[in-house]
């Protein structure tokens, strides 16, 4: 008994250890335009509002430190007319040792950007605010399902591509 407990022991001291830490948040970027004020104000404010999410990670060291940035581009027409836009790249150095492959690329797809989401909705609404424009609170943001989606996607077109033609 002794035994099988010193070998479980020694066999997850074999393993590395998975560490996954924050080290710094930080904004990259924020860009805002207003290009119909000040007739903007004047008009009845019901927006039509699209939201476009984006991710990109890079491995910035031999240490395990990832740069990831969380890219946020929001626009609000009246209209045809683009009320303002704005855009915010959130971006974090991760920390990520013991994980690799599929677990990795998922841990800088999902668990990376579900951290800096909040600092960019902040800054979203922050920036609209300043702009004269009323609050925006982005609902919360699922990484997890879409990164399953976008893989499930991937899947089927390179599926898709493997399949012999038909006439």
């Amino acid at each position: 008994m002794a035994d099988e407990q010193a070998q479980e022991a020694g066999t997850a001291q074999d393993q590395p250890q998975q560490q996954f830490a924050l080290q710094r948040i930080y904004t990259k970027d924020i860009s805002f335009e207003s290009p119909a004020s000040p007739g903007v104000f004047r008009k009845q404010w019901q927006p039509k509002v699209n939201v476009d999410l984006n991710t990109k990670s890079d491995k910035i060291d031999d240490q395990g430190n990832f740069e990831v940035v969380l890219t946020i581009t929001l626009t609000a027409k009246i209209d045809d007319e683009t009320a303002f836009l704005v855009e915010v790249q959130q971006a974090g150095i991760f920390v990520i040792v013991g994980i690799e492959g599929e677990n990795l690329r998922r841990v800088l797809a999902t668990a990376a950007p579900t951290i800096l989401f909040p600092y960019a909705r902040e800054s979203i609404d922050s920036i609209c605010v300043k702009g004269g424009f009323p609050p925006v609170m982005l609902a919360p943001v699922n990484f997890d399902g879409l990164y399953s989606q976008a893989l499930a996607k991937q899947q089927a077109e390179g599926q898709g591509e493997e399949q012999p033609a038909t006439h």
